[in-house]
């Protein structure tokens, strides 16, 4: 943190969630789980506002939104950077668990 009591993960998924949903809006192709995509866009957007963001609510999220919009290659971009964000958050505590 710089400055701010801001976590900068925090900041950089908001900014990732929204470049994809304003993406995503402009994207005018119709798709079958866009609404999936879309909701889910709009809960990680949420999680950012309250804080410290439960981290296998995000994976859900994350899973959700790359399986109703993987394969629109237009959306891809978006897409990758909302996982990197995702990503800096690590692992779920009970995954690190398992793993050792």
């Amino acid at each position: 943190m710089s400055g701010s009591d801001e976590d900068l993960r925090v900041a950089e998924l908001r900014t990732a969630v929204s470049r994809l949903r304003r993406e995503l809006a402009a994207h005018r192709a119709e798709f079958r789980d866009r609404g999936i995509a879309e909701n889910e866009l709009a809960a990680l957007a949420a999680m950012t506002i309250e804080g410290a963001p439960d981290v296998p609510r995000l994976r859900r999220s994350l899973l959700l939104i790359a399986g109703a919009i993987g394969s629109v290659s237009a959306l891809s971009r978006g897409l990758a950077d909302v996982r990197a964000a995702v990503d800096l958050f690590g692992e779920p505590p009970d995954r690190r668990s398992q793993a050792l």
